[in-house]
Order: C-alpha cells, then structure tokens, then sequence
C-alpha cells in the first residue's frame, strides 16, 4: 500500500466522521441523529479495518524479512549434522 492510498484511505474515514458531525449539528431532528450515526459509525469502522491491515502488512514484511535472512549464506561455517538412526515414535537402537 502506498502512502497516497494511505493517505486517501484514512481521509475518506476521518471524511466520514467530519460529516457525520456536521449532520447532527445542522439537521434536526431523528433524521440527523441517524445520518449522524451510520456515518460516523462507517468511519469509525474504516478506521479499524486500515489499521488492522497495517498490522498485517507489517506481519508480512517482517516474515518476508526472516526468511530473506534465512535463505541468505551465513559468513561462518557450519559443521553437517549428523542423521539420527532413528526417527520420531521410534525406539534407539542400541549397537
């Protein structure tokens, strides 16, 4: 996500909540307060969702990061290990 579509996302909510304030302070009445509330309330929820899929987009890049640095040749050298003779469930064998 880019910072333009950062910035327009989290500016249509805030939209959302400016006009839904705005509603209930000029409209009378039962029509205001409902306006007031479905707007305000989808801006609110726009807010929420943006912000958990920054988490999320976060969690990618970090995992992204790891396995970049796993995958990457390591600068000291690594002894093979040795294969087990046996396998998991299964009992040692003694020689």
């Amino acid at each position: 996500m880019t910072v333009r579509a950062r910035i327009v996302a989290y500016g249509l909510a805030v939209l959302l909540i400016v006009a839904g304030a705005v509603c209930a302070a000029t409209l009378g009445g039962q029509t205001g307060e409902v306006l007031a509330l479905v707007l305000i309330g989808l801006g609110f929820v726009g807010i929420t969702g943006l912000v958990f899929l920054e988490v999320g987009l976060s969690e990618d890049r970090e995992r992204d990061r790891a396995r970049r640095a796993r995958e990457r040749p390591s600068l000291r050298l690594k002894r093979p290990r040795s294969r087990l003779d046996r396998r998991r469930g299964e009992r040692r064998r003694l020689q």
